[in-house]
């Protein structure tokens, strides 16, 4: 992915709530919470398995797939909508806002 002119590019921790289908209804990132106001994107890339030296026991779950979802958010009605790209790494449970753009 390219960061645009109106791109912010973070990694920082971020807490999702998800709807009981999983799909992303709520993002909290610096103490607020921002509410998801559009149909979110939901795809998935391969590590580079290759280049990384982790290595795990027989069985222990999906070392490549990265989950992403791109959501379209604001903190009111009224607020301005933003986009947060969220991924989550493999066997990982936290989930990292991997950028912002306006």
């Amino acid at each position: 992915m390219t960061a645009v002119a109106n791109e912010t590019t973070l990694d920082v921790d971020v807490d999702v709530r998800f709807t009981p289908a999983g799909t992303p209804l709520a993002v909290r990132h610096e103490g607020r919470i921002w509410a998801v106001a559009a149909d979110p994107v939901h795809w998935f890339t391969r590590d580079a398995w290759w280049d990384t030296q982790r290595t795990a026991a027989v069985g222990s779950g999906d070392l490549v797939s990265i989950e992403f979802w791109r959501v379209q958010v604001r903190l009111g009605s009224n607020s301005a909508l933003r986009t947060f790209t969220l991924r989550r790494n493999p066997l990982s449970t936290q989930w990292l806002l991997e950028s912002i753009s306006d």
